[in-house]
């Protein structure tokens, strides 16, 4: 086969490789495995080591041996169902090696009579001899078996001897790329280049060898290959001019004074750096991350009033509903009366779409507010000059992309967060995107009290229900999902409501993923009203509901949530200025981990480092289920174990864009990386 030298060979198609025809693609396909490139990182796990060769006298009984063999004499028995059977021999004994199931014309082409052939397989003893069952490492050249064979975790129906004749092969026809990362970064790798790095990946003797100069360097080509990426989109959106947002800051100070608090000097940081991206003639793309509770909508509410008094459009979207409603009622509250506001729900009807459509087109609307449905196309802006997206931390890199460039090139684009998360995740994942941050919490925000009990201890979480209700409070009592399944989920939520009705008679209304949108509206209009007392409740309340009045959530089951989530739910109280409580339930017989994830929560109510924490817990892709969102995860780097290799990505990165250095020498990185549909222009 004529292999290309080059790093196209590498994104070949599977089937270009000896031994691997559609059955075997397709086993692997259903592994995410692609093209060759995909099957390198599939590194081994352990290896057998079959290079020792023994003698058949001093064959070790359930261990894996080498001999060097000669098959002596067939007997292939008429009666079905009974094996085939091999005598062979060497100066010192006899061994007989048995097939199940196997033709006599494959037993004599692999075991030729006379020839010596070297065998590799677990020793049996049977009646009085020496026995190798279905062996499959066979071969008259030796230099084939003597060797340590890799382990790898495998697809179902390839077995361990053809997969490592498949990497064994790849390894061999390793085109020679050019290096691409400058003098001052192999340095730190003591000069290993990219293919010796990758042979030793998978040699034997380097299994879990995370530390070594190789595995460190394919872990920063990871990492560097996903900032660049993310850097050139964000040079590409910089590069876009637009018309400069002009605005008094006055009638900002204006709506700031009329607020009944003052603003935390990270929410006046944080608008002021919006403030400069809106006036700035490049176009805005920025992340607001900021902790529950933190203030982050008022910071873009007010930011969309200095955009509407620049004779622009503002839209807001909301992952639900409910929530695209509260932020609307916000804005109703803290905006003169001259801003036209409106809310595109799901009920509306098609009459009340189109009449919004057209006041849209006729800039008759200052600010709309909606969830996904606002970037139908029947939707259509005058003069879009700002959007704001509320809790979208599953946007992937693409997604971001086409929404920046459907928004046209006069819209800044602002995408708000309640999860924090770790700096590595935050520069991995929103790396294309400028960077605020709202840290600390409004001054009359008192930190949530934390409590845990054993679920046999129910009785005192009752008493402690009823003396809040005397005081006026309210309470959300969370079930979660159990074994993921929405079903059991349900019912357990329904079982909890009857429990707690017969203790509380008309203060009880449940919620879960089976309640309608409509009444699922009516039950929290309930709630905020104060007409009743406890909100049973599936994690649908997990994101984006505010309700001052309610200052105790009750989660069961605690411990079969991760450390992130269970703060967003602890999220949910402490939004008034009331003290309030957090009561983690969960069964006896706790592991370790779910010890750790319930003191760190008791222990702390920052946000930011309680999903470090996670992230060390749980491990990178499973936090906050970024590894659900499609959001691309690292094959070997990993955010803990290499963050001075995230540190040393974010410098170069740097560097290259301050120096404006021509990145064209990474054309073969960012191709192999799979980001080629991403950013596909570089020279």
């Amino acid at each position: 086969m004529d292999i290309k030298r080059n790093y196209e060979y590498l994104l070949s198609d599977l089937s270009s490789l000896k031994g691997v025809g559609l059955k075997t693609a397709n086993l692997l396909k259903k592994k995410k495995i692609n093209n060759i490139f995909d099957l390198l990182w599939k590194i081994p796990k352990s290896y057998t080591d079959r290079s020792l060769s023994s003698k058949i006298n001093d064959l070790k009984i359930d261990e894996v041996q080498t001999i060097t063999i000669i098959p002596r004499k067939y007997f292939f028995p008429r009666v079905r169902n009974l094996p085939n059977r091999v005598l062979c021999e060497d100066d010192t004994g006899e061994i007989d090696c048995v097939f199940f199931n196997s033709y006599e014309g494959y037993i004599k082409k692999i075991l030729p009579i006379g020839k010596e052939v070297t065998i590799s397989g677990k020793i049996k003893y049977f009646r009085n001899k020496y026995q190798l069952t279905n062996p499959k490492y066979i071969s008259e050249d030796s230099s084939l078996i003597k060797r340590k064979h890799n382990t790898y975790s495998l697809t179902e129906g390839i077995s361990e001897k053809v997969y490592n004749k498949i990497i064994l092969q790849i390894i061999q026809n390793l085109p020679e790329i050019d290096e691409w990362h400058s003098e001052n970064i192999l340095k730190k790798f003591n000069h290993i280049g990219w293919n010796e790095s990758i042979k030793k990946l998978h040699e034997p003797d380097n299994v879990g060898k995370f530390k070594e100069n190789f595995y460190q360097r394919l872990a920063y080509d990871e990492i560097f290959s996903t900032f660049l990426v993310n850097s050139e989109i964000r040079k590409k959106i910089k590069r876009i001019k637009k018309i400069k947002k002009k605005f008094d800051t006055k009638k900002q100070n204006e709506i700031i004074s009329k607020l009944d608090f003052l603003l935390t000097d990270d929410q006046n940081k944080t608008l002021n750096e919006i403030n400069k991206d809106l006036c700035s003639d490049n176009k805005m793309f920025r992340l607001l991350q900021g902790d529950v509770g933190s203030g982050k909508t008022i910071v873009s509410l007010i930011s969309a009033f200095n955009t509407i008094n620049s004779n622009f459009q503002v839209a807001v979207m909301a992952p639900t509903e409910i929530l695209a409603r509260q932020h609307f009622l916000l804005a109703k509250k803290i905006f003169p009366e001259k801003i036209k506001l409106e809310l595109l729900s799901g009920k509306s009807t098609y009459k009340e779409k189109k009449k919004i459509s057209d006041k849209l087109l006729k800039k008759e609307i200052d600010i709309i507010f909606g969830t996904h449905a606002l970037f139908q196309k029947k939707i259509e802006f005058n003069r879009l000059g700002l959007i704001i997206i509320d809790e979208q931390h599953k946007f992937g890199v693409n997604q971001r992309k086409k929404l920046s460039d459907k928004a046209g090139k006069d819209c800044d684009v602002l995408l708000m967060t309640a999860t924090p998360i770790p700096r590595t995740l935050t520069m991995t994942i929103y790396g294309d995107m400028d960077l605020s941050i709202i840290r600390e919490k409004p001054k009359f925000r008192k930190p949530v009290k934390t409590y845990s009990k054993i679920e046999n201890k129910i009785d005192d979480v009752i008493k402690f229900v009823k003396n809040e209700i005397k005081l006026g409070n309210q309470i959300f009592w969370v079930c979660p999902l159990i074994e993921e399944s929405k079903k059991i989920d349900h019912a357990s939520a329904i079982k909890k409501s009857e429990y707690l009705k017969k203790l509380f008679p008309n203060q009880v209304y449940l919620l879960h993923g089976k309640t309608t949108i409509e009444e699922k509206e009516k039950i929290l209009n309930k709630f905020l009203k104060n007409e009743f007392k406890i909100l049973v409740s599936t994690t649908i309340i997990e994101v984006g509901i505010d309700f001052p009045n309610a200052n105790v959530i009750i989660i069961e089951n605690a411990n079969k949530f991760g450390l992130s989530q269970l703060h967003q739910l602890r999220g949910r109280v402490g939004r008034g200025n009331k003290e309030s409580s957090c009561i983690l339930m969960f069964k006896s017989n706790l592991s370790d981990n779910a010890k750790k994830r319930i003191n760190i929560l008791k222990d702390s109510n920052d946000g930011f480092k309680i999903s470090e924490e996670d992230m060390k817990l749980r491990g990178f892709g499973d936090i906050l289920g970024f590894k659900q969102s499609g959001i691309k995860s690292f094959k070997l780097a990993d955010p803990i174990h290499n963050h001075d290799l995230f540190i040393l990505a974010e410098k170069e990165i740097k560097r290259i864009e301050n120096e404006k250095e021509d990145i064209s020498k990474f054309k073969t990185l960012v191709k192999l990386y799979d980001r080629a549909d991403i950013i596909n222009d570089i020279a």
